[in-house]
Formats: C-alpha cells, sequence, structure tokens
C-alpha cells in the first residue's frame, strides 16, 4: 500500500501541474473555453468567468512553485486563499489537487476514527481522472479525515458541555474502566504499563482497587489531567514467565486468553474465537476497551487473527454494543518506523465495527500519543453513559 501510495502521488503530481498550467494558459487569455481542449484530456476544470482579472505576481510563478506552496498551506489556509481570486477559486477547488495531497498527507496523521477513515478505494484504485472525480469530492474527504480539521471542528462545538461536565463532577460516579490487550503490550522492546506505571508527570497512579474479579484482579487507577479517574484492567495472553521465555527464543507464546472455534459457512471452514471465563467476567463490566497494537513496520503481523480477536472480546452478547474501542498504534520508540494510523486502520479492518473507534499512533518509550487516546476514550464513555 505505502509503495504504490509514492507512483500514485507521482502521477497524480504531475497530473496536477498539466491542470494548474491549463488553468493559467486560460486564465491569460481571458476567454472561457468552449468545448474540449487538446491541451487536456478528462473532466474539465471549473470554469473561469469571461472577464479576466490581471495576474497577479503569485499566478505568474512556475506551476511547480504554485504548488510547493500550497502544499505548505493547511486546508483552511487553502480555502482563505481561493478566496482571493477567481483564478484561486478554481486551482484550490480542483479534485486532484486535494487527492495529491490527501495521499501525501495521510501517511503522517497521527489518528483517524470511525468517522473520518478515508475509503479504502482512495489507495487502492488505480488513477483515472474520468472514474475518481464522479465518485469522490477529495477537498470533502481531506477536510473529514486530517485531524486539524477534526481538532478544529471539536474547538468550535457549543461550550455548554463544560458546564454539564462540571454538573456531572457534583455526582459520584464510579471510575470508568477499560479492559486493554493486544500484541503491542507484549512484543515491544519497551514496556507499555510500565512506562504508563512510572510516568506522573504524564499519568498519575491513582491507586490499586480492592480485588474484583477472580484470576484477572481489579486494574489500576488513573488520573487524566488531574480531574476525572479511570481504572485499566490489563489482560495479557499468557504468564509473564512464558512472556519473558518466547522473548529469549523469539517465538510466539500461545495466546490463553482465547480458545478457538470452528464453523462452516457455506463450503469453508470460518475460525473464529470466544474468551475464556475470566476474560468475559471483564468484557461483562467494562465501560470500554483499548487494543494495543504492534505499528512496527519491520515485524511480521496477522492482522486477519487480530481482528478476530478483537471481534471476540467487543462481542455484543458480553456486554453494550456501542461500548468505544481506542486502538494504539504503537512502536517501542520514536525513531523506529511506524505503520501509519490510517494503513493501520484499514489492515484491522475497523470499518467493519459497529461501534465508535479511534487508532492513535502512541510511542512506548515517551507515552507520546497516549493522553489524546485517553481523552477520546472518556469522553466517548462518558457519553454512552450518559445516555
Amino acid at each position: 500500500m505505502a509503495a504504490g501510495g509514492v507512483e500514485e502521488r507521482g502521477g497524480l503530481e504531475a497530473a496536477v501541474w498539466d491542470r494548474l498550467r491549463v488553468l493559467r494558459e486560460r486564465w491569460r487569455l481571458g476567454t472561457r473555453e468552449r468545448g474540449g481542449t487538446a491541451a487536456f484530456a478528462g473532466p474539465q476544470p471549473p470554469s473561469l468567468p469571461e472577464d479576466a482579472e490581471e495576474v497577479s505576481a503569485l499566478q505568474a510563478l512556475p506551476i511547480g512553485v504554485q504548488l510547493n506552496i500550497m502544499s505548505f498551506l493547511s486546508p483552511q489556509d487553502l480555502c482563505h486563499l481561493g478566496s482571493t481570486s477567481c483564478y484561486w477559486r478554481a486551482a484550490v477547488q480542483d479534485p486532484l489537487l486535494w487527492r495529491y495531497f490527501l495521499l501525501r498527507d495521510l501517511p503522517f496523521w497521527t489518528s483517524v476514527d470511525w468517522k473520518s477513515l478515508p475509503d479504502v478505494e482512495i489507495f487502492n484504485k488505480a488513477f483515472s481522472e474520468v472514474s475518481d472525480n464522479a465518485l469522490y469530492d477529495y477537498m470533502a474527504v481531506y477536510k473529514k479525515s486530517c485531524p486539524q480539521s477534526r481538532r478544529s471542528l471539536k474547538s468550535s462545538r457549543p461550550r455548554y458541555g463544560a458546564v454539564t461536565s462540571f454538573l456531572q463532577s457534583l455526582v459520584t460516579q464510579a471510575e470508568p474502566r477499560f479492559a486493554m490487550f493486544g500484541p503491542g503490550l507484549e512484543e515491544l522492546d519497551n514496556s507499555l504499563v510500565q512506562k504508563m506505571m512510572t510516568c506522573p508527570e504524564i499519568l498519575l497512579v491513582a491507586g490499586l482497587p480492592q480485588r474484583q474479579i477472580h484470576g484477572i484482579g481489579s486494574g489500576v487507577s488513573f488520573q487524566f489531567n488531574n480531574n476525572q479517574k479511570f481504572n485499566i484492567l490489563t489482560l495479557y495472553s499468557t504468564t509473564s514467565v512464558e512472556r519473558r521465555r518466547a522473548r529469549a527464543e523469539q517465538a510466539v507464546a500461545v495466546n490463553k486468553m482465547f480458545y478457538q472455534e470452528n464453523s462452516v459457512v457455506g463450503n469453508q471452514q470460518a475460525v473464529h474465537y470466544s474468551v475464556i471465563a475470566q476474560v468475559k467476567k471483564v468484557c461483562e463490566v467494562v465501560d470500554g476497551f483499548i487494543y494495543v497494537a504492534n505499528a512496527e513496520a519491520h515485524k511480521k503481523h496477522d492482522r486477519q487473527e487480530e481482528l478476530a480477536r478483537i471481534l471476540a472480546m467487543i462481542d455484543p452478547t458480553l456486554g453494550p454494543p456501542n461500548r468505544p474501542l481506542l486502538v494504539l498504534s504503537c512502536v517501542s520508540h520514536v525513531s523506529v518506523k511506524r505503520i501509519p494510523c490510517v494503513y493501520m486502520a484499514h489492515q484491522l479492518q475497523l470499518n467493519l465495527l459497529r461501534q465508535p473507534w479511534m487508532v492513535q499512533d502512541t510511542v512506548a518509550a515517551t507515552l507520546a500519543g497516549l493522553l489524546s487516546g485517553i481523552e477520546w476514550l472518556l469522553e466517548e464513555a462518558n457519553c454512552k453513559n450518559a445516555q
């Protein structure tokens, strides 16, 4: 997917240059183009007014320089640029331009959620201007998907939520509880859990409640931003001794949280998992789930197997079907090459899930990204509890 994205961006960049060049030539001539043109095959750029504006110094720059300048602008800045003249309005509304920005930028986005995940067709579809422009509004896709736009939308929401949170704080409520599991807890060189327990300047440990679930314990309580407390029940696939032995032998430890069940669907045998009794008790009482995925690009991953285990944990027969899922797309330290969160979401096929979810890039050594994920999870859990 990544290699194909590089080739796709190269072809798109050339196409965007051609369209901007045609647009500028038309603008210089100051005439509305009627019918087709030999210089451009495919959907026509947005129509221009018959009265040509005076060419500004920015418009007179080479096409490559114009594209480079636009590459440094945020979606909001591009829209502001489009309001300065008809030429720039036509340029910044070009679907190819936004597809180019989308494929270029999404590998660097640090989070994506169930509302903003771009369709997989954007990555896999062969470049074709006619069909693509008819199917996708890439400008809208970009605005919906990029974290900066999502943050702007969040900050523009009504302020009554803060009042509601204050009133809720006056009422004694149980700490929301989350089950944390996944291969990223055990396969990384740096321990995410150990860092969470020993980094009070980022996440403060608020206590160790009394044991509640036989064989599991009651988890650890943390305090978010010196305000809301929450509880995390960490579920490992096997014992610490077996995990250490597997790491020393570079082997895969047998996951004892699940047991495999086979069934026949049509003419093919389907494999799915169920959770053991102790884990089932956890799934019945928690308010949400934290899945720690191994996002290190140099390691092999069986995402189909991971999805099957996620589905076993969030089985709607074990609790409310709308409980949120936070996926921490985790690497050991910042220098490790990671799988982008948008690709992680598609690899895990999270679009198949029915409840809210978010994928957040996280670094185990520094806890970078963790608080953003926890903040989203608490908001979603509080929203579900309020309902």
